[in-house]
């Protein structure tokens, strides 16, 4: 009868460890997954700001080139104001079909990476390889 009490107490510890274990597994994943959007995201925004300043430049030299050929300042950043709202308004127009789903997409892709399916089908594996 004692042995029988001293299984389940022993059983009893090991689910708890387990599920502390399991608990820490999926908190350490959550942190990994986190910190790698962030890393993204920190260096999506750092290459978005230096094609700021390579579009602000390029943008002024268009102005001025624009405004030799018209012989107008004016109408040089008139034409190159002109682009960018081209450009704004098909932004605009294929926001949802493009631009969202190549984002969502991508956060999809950080945070279920396959690499982590991979691990936990080598720890089930060796799960059940060890209870054989």
């Amino acid at each position: 009868m004692e042995t029988q009490e001293q299984f389940f107490k022993e059983s009893g510890e090991k689910i708890q460890e387990y599920v502390q274990d399991r608990l820490l597994l999926l908190k350490l994943k959550t942190v990994e997954k986190i910190s790698k959007l962030v890393a993204v995201m920190f260096a999506v925004l750092v290459v978005a700001v230096l094609v700021f300043f390579i579009f602000l430049f390029l943008s002024i030299m268009a102005g001025y080139y624009f405004a030799e050929l018209t012989h107008s300042m004016f109408l040089g950043f008139g034409i190159v104001s002109a682009i960018y709202i081209i450009i704004l308004v098909t932004l605009i127009a294929l926001r949802k079909s493009v631009l969202e789903r190549m984002i969502t997409n991508t956060v999809i892709n950080i945070l279920f990476d396959d690499k982590d399916q991979e691990d936990d089908n080598d720890s089930i594996n060796t799960t059940n390889a060890s209870h054989e």
